[in-house]
């Protein structure tokens, strides 16, 4: 005999209320797509590093800017200021912020990643647990803006 049996409405309506259940937690599970920055038959996206200073003796701080790396959650890119060939300050310029989880994870990521690259001095930092992949953003743009500095 059939599950679905005309003589057991009760099956049916646990059965789909189960199935509607269940594609309603999928559906709010999605994060929404963001753009990636590529232009339809662009290959590669354009470099966003800059250099905001140029290198002058005397000490001068330079700030530069590294490029923005697209992760799953959004874009990430940093700013670093180096003075005397030290890194002085390092900046998230953007971050994911766009829903309170990611403004929960990124709250408490940031200042320890920025923490890192100052002591560090590089872009050889640890990751923060469970901010994979803002982690990993913030240590390419960091890298980017780095080499840009001819560190």
């Amino acid at each position: 005999m059939h599950a679905l049996r005309k003589n057991r409405p009760l099956r049916r309506i646990v059965l789909a209320s189960a199935a509607t259940a269940s594609a309603m937690v999928l559906l709010l599970s999605l994060k929404p797509h963001t753009s990636s920055g590529l232009v339809a038959g662009a290959s590669t996206p354009t470099p966003q590093g800059s250099a905001s200073a140029p290198a002058t003796p005397g000490g001068a701080a330079k700030t530069v800017t590294g490029q923005t790396e697209q992760t799953r959650w959004g874009p990430v890119q940093v700013r670093v200021t180096i003075k005397d060939g030290k890194l002085t300050d390092v900046t998230a310029v953007q971050y994911p912020k766009d829903n309170p989880r990611d403004q929960e994870i990124n709250s408490y990521a940031l200042p320890q990643l920025r923490r890192e690259a100052l002591a560090a001095q590089s872009a050889e930092i640890d990751m923060v647990s469970g901010a994979t992949y803002t982690s990993t953003g913030y240590r390419q743009s960091l890298q980017s803006a780095l080499d840009a500095a001819g560190r």
